[in-house]
């Protein structure tokens, strides 16, 4: 588990272990740290040119110590500064080292000429460009200089890597509310930072490492955290030589219509993949006849012909849990099974049209029932009354609103997914084993069906949704790269190197994603 913390409780973790500690101990290790990274990422440090983005805090003396023991090494090493002062340990450290310091101002002079022209003239020539401008106490985006010598590095060839967390990002929230960095690694210290875990802050990080200094024991419980592979593998349900077909979880799905014959026939297929013993669809005819030819396990009540609506969510039978709302459309029929099904005591996982009808009915939440909800951001926005840009921008802040106002479990999809609580406990959850290739039509039809065959196997809302999350992005990686089935090198190729894929696609690729979790937990 990546457990992440709030910058006040990481605050308070420092202050009681540098009561312990010689002073200036945690810069040290910050910057060992710092330091090893980055000569891993040189390969050869010796002529090396590195160039240092130092702000005016304790984060650029991070950056100052760091570059003082690559310059002891043999790199060529340069600190820009971004105030009118810097950290004074890290200055003399880095002059001692053999390191020199130049204005990253737009005028004046310095011990370099002049201060702008050569500012830009080094970030162009470095092979490794150390930010190190704000820490997770920088509120906003970057002002001037720092703002242009982001854009700079982003565009020059050498790799950026971010101290702590890249500057500009908000470490709550990952949120980015002006000019920021953008790194390709970022090494943090003590523990992770919700903001380099949810979006857009965690893209902006890059490839993250977690550098001990020894906060473990002085920490608050984590506030947001992301599963790994043994975390999924640990939650996974699993057959016995005692189960049977009813014992591995019964799931109702209410889906499709004559408009959308796809939408059930994948939350099915997502449902099945998912492990669940049993599936019941409620469903109209057309999509019915999609469903039978795909999956003729699943067992089908029609909703018109052959079942009234009125009669339909008893002539189901018994389930453990239902997914409500894929392709269902939007008419009043359908607000009342919704309704019906809401009123039950069974967990409830509502998606898609579902959402729509939610946003219409708010009064059919809370419910005090388990209750998932699987949004995008635009269907968040619609629920909140918001636009789907805000809710893009801050997504932990309306993940979190929308939980507690309807009373459900909210699982915000998108690059990174966000699981958010109404009581706040477990903290929320964040999943980033997704690729760009996901985005496509259906793909949230199966990640609900997956869900709610977790659901049904008897997994609360929070855990539910983290583990079909994982798995859901880990078989669009496996998909998308060739890996689930079986093509050469498949698993080891950089996920932009892969292809096209569709839903159906996700469905295959499920049993390998299952197969590579239980592999790696072992």
């Amino acid at each position: 588990m990546r457990n992440a913390h709030q910058v006040a409780d990481v605050r308070a973790a420092e202050s009681a272990l540098m009561a312990r500690v010689p002073a200036g101990a945690l810069m040290q290790r910050a910057a060992a740290g710092l330091a090893s990274a980055c000569a891993r990422l040189l390969g050869q440090v010796y002529g090396s040119r590195v160039v240092v983005l130092a702000g005016t805090g304790d984060n650029g003396g991070d950056a100052l110590y760091a570059g003082a023991l690559l310059a002891s090494r043999g790199a060529v090493v340069t600190a820009i500064t971004t105030g009118r002062r810097a950290h004074a340990g890290g200055v003399t450290a880095l002059r001692g080292a053999g390191g020199r310091l130049v204005s990253g101002g737009t005028s004046g002079e310095d011990e370099a000429g002049r201060a702008g022209d050569a500012a830009a003239d080094l970030i162009d020539a470095a092979d490794l460009i150390i930010d190190g401008m704000l820490g997770i106490g920088g509120q906003g985006g970057l002002r001037e200089p720092g703002a242009a010598l982001a854009a700079r590095a982003a565009a020059a060839r050498a790799l950026v890597v971010a101290v702590d967390l890249p500057s500009g990002i908000d470490a709550d929230t990952g949120e980015v509310a002006g000019a920021a960095v953008r790194a390709d690694v970022t090494v943090t210290f003590g523990t992770w930072k919700p903001g380099l875990l949810i979006d857009p802050g965690a893209t902006r990080a890059g490839a993250a490492e977690l550098i001990d200094i020894g906060l473990g024991s002085y920490l608050a419980p984590a506030s947001a955290a992301a599963l790994q592979t043994a975390d999924v593998a640990a939650l996974l349900p699993r057959p016995t030589a005692e189960t049977d077909k009813y014992r591995r979880g019964v799931l109702g799905i209410l889906a499709g219509s004559s408009r959308f014959t796809g939408a059930a026939n994948l939350a099915v297929g997502g449902a099945v993949r998912g492990g669940a013993g049993m599936i019941r669809l409620l469903t109209a005819e057309q999509a019915a006849a999609v469903v039978r030819q795909h999956w003729p396990e699943a067992v089908l009540t029609v909703i018109g012909a052959e079942v009234p609506a009125a009669r339909a969510i008893q002539q189901a039978g018994q389930v453990q849990a239902w997914v409500a709302g894929p392709g269902f459309d939007t008419q009043p029929s359908s607000a009342r099974l919704l309704a019906e099904v809401l009123s039950s005591s069974l967990p409830v996982l509502v998606d898609a049209d579902g959402i729509t009808l939610l946003a219409a009915h708010r009064e059919l939440l809370p419910r005090p029932a388990p209750t998932l909800i699987t949004p995008h951001a635009g269907e968040l926005a619609r629920l909140l009354g918001t636009d789907r840009a805000a809710v893009e921008a801050r997504r932990l802040e309306h993940a979190r609103k929308a939980a507690a106002d309807l009373g459900v479990t909210v699982l915000l999809k998108g690059s990174t997914t966000v699981i958010a609580t109404a009581s706040g406990s477990p903290p929320v959850l964040v999943n980033a084993t997704g690729t760009g290739w996901l985005a496509t039509a259906g793909s949230g039809d199966v990640l609900s069906g997956l869900a709610g065959a977790l659901l049904a196997q008897g997994l609360a809302p929070p855990e539910a949704a983290a583990v079909a999350a994982y798995l859901h992005g880990l078989a669009g990686r496996l998909a998308a790269t060739g890996a689930a089935h079986g093509a050469a090198a498949g698993a080891s190729r950089p996920v932009s190197e892969g292809a096209p894929i569709g839903a159906a696609d996700l469905i295959e690729a499920l049993p390998a994603a299952i197969r590579t979790v239980a592999a790696g937990a072992r």
